[in-house]
């Protein structure tokens, strides 16, 4: 019975307004959303609540950070990135794109978990820019509990999400695919953390990757 009483969340059309969505952030819910290859748990970076909310979503430990998706260059100012970063000038030559940089923080987010650098990037999907240049910085963790596969339908993010403060922005199926390439910038070169989506032979061609030490 208890199960049958849990609401699933609403789905977003662009029609409804911003201010729906904009609530929801405000008061630490969820937004799932559509990134290029999958749907994604959206809430305000810099917002406990939100934060935590996602952590009990996708039963993740709190020590792990969450990814976090701009519209531009410009908005990582407001996550403590030093925009005189040469990382920076470099992203933006690349960006968008399925690639994912750890850079330096000066600000405690709560989505960084206490590491020191968030992990960012400017996704290729035009509609979540949109929605980025309105709701400012998302986090953008797969919409998924756990062991169990990313949402690639807007019902698979709602089943997901059952019960939960949340609102799914509606969308045409999505195709799945390989997550983001994960790099650091560290001291003046990058390092590969985790190869993706992004094309290995583009990355060495556009950035100064740290060379492997010898053996």
């Amino acid at each position: 019975q208890e199960g049958r009483m849990k609401a699933p969340p609403s789905l977003w059309r662009p029609e409804d307004g911003i201010g729906v969505l904009e609530e929801v952030l405000s008061r630490g819910g969820i937004i799932a959303f559509p990134t290029e290859s999958s749907y994604a748990y959206g809430v305000d970076p810099r917002n406990p609540e939100g934060v935590e909310r996602v952590y009990v979503a996708k039963g993740r430990p709190a020590s792990k950070a969450l990814p976090v998706v701009v519209a531009s260059v410009g908005d990582l100012e407001c996550l403590g990135v030093a925009p005189a970063l040469e990382a920076i000038a470099q992203l933006a030559r690349i960006w968008p794109a399925p690639l994912t940089a750890v850079l330096p923080t000066t600000e405690d987010l709560p989505a960084a978990a206490g590491t020191g650098g968030i992990a960012v990037r400017i996704p290729a999907h035009a509609g979540l820019r949109r929605l980025l240049t309105e709701l400012g910085p998302l986090t953008a963790t797969s919409a998924n509990p756990s062991g169990e596969e990313p949402a690639l339908t807007a019902q698979q993010a709602r089943a997901y999400l059952e019960g939960e403060d949340a609102v799914i922005v509606d969308g045409p199926a999505l195709p799945g695919g390989p997550a983001s390439t994960l790099i650091r910038w560290d001291g003046g070169a990058w390092q590969v953390l985790r190869e993706g989506a992004f094309p290995p032979v583009e990355l060495k061609r556009l950035l100064v990757l740290r060379k492997e030490a010898c053996p």
